[in-house]
């Protein structure tokens, strides 16, 4: 078998790469407790789950769903987004169903970008928006995240050559794997500078809705002229506890979303619709205290993880958002040094800072989604291989 040349600027996916390693130790007989992988362990909320069984039995939907998703969804994601960010979307025209974020992020890059184009890549972050620039054969422009910056890139450090041929920009906040979060500020900072560069803006904004201590993300499309240039990235996954249903949207300019499309309609058929229709369910104001009430679980967990890291001599950055914490490795130790030791003697599973870019050496990444009992058996864990 010729496996395509592109495939080999592809390192193994990350959490792939984690999966594997975790059966591996536990097909060995070893209690591995795997906080690698952002994956909610608190269940979707009911109403959802009753939702989607009520419509899996309705034959209209077994046939092929709308492609740019159904009329429903829709108009309950521009309804969500008036509620909950005050931004009035056109559900016809500025908001595309997605088979989750994921997916759409992906086939953004495709339509976007090519040989010659640039994409600009924050680092440490998400594998998956350098990855598709390479395979769709741009070139990545990485933007460096840094504590002594926020971990906000400096777009005014984007060399002019690069800007001239950067044809997409990629931000991520609340951010993935550092748990920043950006103001109001930078996200007009990152709207300015792509309407003067010609620059197509996407935000992933997959953590909009687990922030602690009372912070509440905006939306890059609360920005006045954002719409011209921004589409931003929505998911159920995280909020609703959802990730293995694959539901989202694209929202924003709509010449960008028709370009999406194009690939998007030559690739896949659309998400089933009951799924869809769950996610209506989930998108109403009454499920709100549902979120909630996971986000305040994740604060309880943060807030007792990082106690008992810094009890095991470690110091944890604190986030506003998301459900990860990113902590500084010992000293001396790589990060590859850090998680492999937690690995092996401790059976914990976390992944090293440097797995999301250069700039992710001297971290790693802790995933606060498991119970409270192996959390904290992980932190009894971590501190006993620290200490030899």
């Amino acid at each position: 078998m010729h496996r395509a040349a592109r495939l080999d600027s592809v390192p193994p996916y990350l959490f792939a790469d984690i999966d594997r390693k975790v059966a591996e130790l536990r097909q060995r007989g070893v209690d591995v407790i795997n906080l690698g992988i952002g994956d909610p362990d608190l269940p979707t909320p009911a109403p959802i789950v009753e939702a989607l069984a009520a419509h899996a039995a309705d034959p209209v939907l077994h046939r092929y769903p709308d492609y740019n998703g159904h009329v429903r969804f829709r108009e309950a994601m521009a309804a969500y987004y008036a509620r909950r960010f005050g931004v009035r979307l056109d559900p016809e025209r500025e908001v595309l169903g997605l088979i989750g974020s994921k997916e759409g992020i992906a086939h953004l890059t495709w339509a976007l970008a090519g040989p010659g184009d640039v994409v600009l890549v924050p680092e440490p972050g998400y594998p998956v928006y350098g990855v598709q620039a390479r395979l769709a054969g741009a070139e990545v422009h990485w933007l460096p995240l840094v504590a002594e910056r926020g971990f906000l890139p400096d777009l005014d450090a984007v060399p002019d050559d690069v800007r001239r041929r950067a044809r997409l920009l990629w931000i991520n906040y609340p951010n993935n794997p550092t748990g920043a979060v950006a103001d109001r500020a930078f996200l007009e900072q990152a709207v300015a500078f792509c309407r003067a560069h010609d620059i197509v803006l996407a935000s992933d904004l997959a953590y909009s809705e687990v922030g602690f201590d009372g912070y509440r993300a905006p939306s890059v499309l609360e920005v006045p002229g954002a719409r011209e240039v921004a589409v931003e990235f929505f998911s159920l996954s995280k909020p609703y506890r959802m990730t293995g249903w694959r539901i989202g949207a694209a929202v924003g300019a709509a010449e960008v979303l028709d370009a999406l499309a194009v690939i998007k309609t030559n690739t896949d058929s659309g998400q089933f619709g009951a799924i869809q229709m769950a996610a209506i369910r989930a998108l109403q104001p009454d499920l709100d205290a549902e979120v909630e009430a996971g986000v305040q679980v994740y604060q309880r967990r943060r807030d007792r993880v990082v106690a008992a890291l810094r009890e095991a001599g470690l110091d944890p950055l604190v986030p506003r958002a998301t459900f990860y914490l990113w902590v500084p490795t010992p000293a001396g130790m790589t990060a590859a040094e850090c998680a492999t030791r937690f690995l092996e003697a401790a059976g914990v599973a976390v992944t090293p800072g440097a797995a999301y870019g250069p700039h992710g050496e001297g971290y790693f990444r802790i995933s606060l989604t498991a119970p409270d009992d192996r959390l904290d058996e992980a932190c009894r864990r971590i501190s006993g291989a620290l200490r030899f």
